[in-house]
């Protein structure tokens, strides 16, 4: 069984662990102010916020209750848009709403107001807060008025029951997180809920046909989209060593469990391009659930992270049992959606190198989307020179969506190395990139024009490098 907050109610679940929040809340609790619009992640009308203990206080975050399944709420308070009301006042960021004439036909008002909730606790920038929540009657200068008016400092200072209820709250979720691990379990099936590093590894090796759930966002399609019910889950979501987050002076480490929201500003400080690029990686929503180990172990050929990672010559931390081995990004994925991982094996942690301070290589991201945020790429490239005195002394240069896997391109590499930096030796890098890859051509884009772009990409690079002052990015200037 599991154990949360609804609000300030205490609720104690047994059920199938295949049930996601939203199922939850409209067919057992009949709270239909949280809708079903696409049940994948994409809209944001299930918008629902999970507070849970961060030292002395708590953090409010969103998620997509569609994509969420209900281990995830163990230990954590579930706020609702129905929990907003003060009595018979509204919350201000309904209020807001109302008074810039936000609300449209009214559907996905609901998880529009939820991702305002959470940015006037947390902060933030509204255009990022809202960037997962799709408004279909096009009604998006008033909302953006009512975020605005949200993020005011006298509407902020404004204390609400949840701001009252803050320690009491803070004390029943500690207490919650203090007791022994559970397990969420039916007649049909069963997730077990492990709460340290080597009980998910006795757990794991002991049924490694049991599918392993971090942020579910992408498991969860399995459930909403295509029906499937898994009989075994592992959750890891109460592991701590895995949502673990580390500097040394040689590396930074990344647990596999560590949401990409957390991630994001322990990139920042070294590889601000990274951490950039997850500004644009699916939604806050999504990016609140979402793992980095879980993006790498789905073995997607066009997962965002893994065209960085092996530019970066990031490496794995696996684990199977008591036997941990390491192993090279480069040498993890062996085909379209398989990786290197034997039975019972997983990932522990990302170790990613930190850059020589005297000479940091120069590290670009580029993603072509149809759109800027919460998009899938058409073509990812990562690329990463160290070049001194006009001369390139090392690339490495990576590409997600010119293959079956995320690659490296060595032939393009081998182009650069050792020659001048200018525009005619990146012409030979890009001639190279044909000996590199054969994309395919699918429903984003077709063969030669992802080739083209991964062309122009490398092109691009050469040129912000030799005028880092202009701008040449769209979000520079617009």
């Amino acid at each position: 069984m599991i154990q949360f907050l609804l609000n300030q109610r205490l609720h104690t679940e047994q059920l199938d662990p295949n049930t996601t929040v939203l199922t939850w809340l409209r067919r057992s609790q009949q709270r239909c102010g949280t809708k079903e619009g696409c049940a994948s992640g994409d809209c944001g009308a299930c918008t629902v916020v999970l507070a849970e203990p961060a030292g002395d206080r708590l953090r409010y975050r969103t998620a997509n209750a569609c994509m969420t399944l209900m281990s995830a709420l163990d230990g954590k308070q579930l706020i609702t848009v129905e929990d907003l009301k003060q009595r018979d006042r509204l919350h201000p960021v309904q209020q807001a709403m109302v008074d810039c004439h936000a609300s449209q036909c009214g559907f996905c008002t609901p998880g529009f107001v939820m991702s305002l909730f959470a940015l006037q606790k947390q902060g933030g920038e509204p255009k990022e807060a809202l960037a997962g929540n799709l408004c279909r009657c096009t009604g998006y200068r008033p909302i953006a008025d009512a975020a605005e008016r949200a993020m005011r400092p006298a509407q902020r200072a404004l204390e609400d029951q949840f701001d009252r209820a803050e320690a009491q709250t803070l004390a029943q979720l500690q207490a919650l997180a203090a007791q022994p691990a559970r397990e969420l379990a039916s007649s049909a099936a069963r997730c077990d809920m492990p709460t340290s590093l080597a009980a998910l590894a006795a757990a794991y090796q002991a049924d490694p046909e049991a599918r392993l759930v971090a942020g579910g966002t992408d498991l969860v399609l399995e459930i909403t989209q295509r029906n499937r019910r898994f009989p075994r889950l592992i959750a890891l979501g109460q592991v701590a060593e895995l949502r673990a987050i580390s500097c040394s002076a040689t590396h930074l480490s990344l647990g596999a469990a560590a949401s990409l929201t957390d991630c994001q500003p322990a990139l920042a400080g070294h590889f601000p391009a990274f951490a950039a690029l997850l500004g644009r990686f699916a939604s806050q929503q999504i990016r609140n659930l979402g793992t980095l180990g879980g993006s790498l172990a789905n073995a997607s050929p066009i997962g965002d992270a893994a065209p960085v990672l092996l530019a970066l010559g990031a490496s794995l931390h696996l684990r199977r049992g008591a036997v941990a081995r390491v192993l090279p990004l480069e040498a993890f994925f062996l085909g379209y959606r398989q990786t290197a991982l034997q039975p019972g094996e997983f990932i522990e942690r990302i170790e990613i190198p930190l850059p020589p301070a005297a000479h940091p290589p120069a590290l670009r991201v580029y993603k072509v989307s149809k759109r800027l945020e919460d998009d899938i790429s058409t073509v990812c490239a990562a690329l990463c020179l160290d070049i001194r005195e006009g001369m390139v002394q090392g690339a490495r240069l990576a590409y997600g969506g010119m293959a079956a896997t995320p690659a490296r391109a060595r032939a393009a590499e081998q182009a650069l190395v050792g020659q001048p930096w200018r525009a005619a030796t990146v012409e030979l890098a890009c001639r190279a990139l044909a000996q590199d890859f054969t994309p395919i051509s699918d429903f984003r884009a077709g063969s030669g024009y992802r080739l083209q772009v991964a062309q122009n990409l490398l092109r691009r690079y050469f040129f912000e490098l030799a005028a880092p002052q202009q701008p040449i990015t769209v979000t520079d200037y617009v």
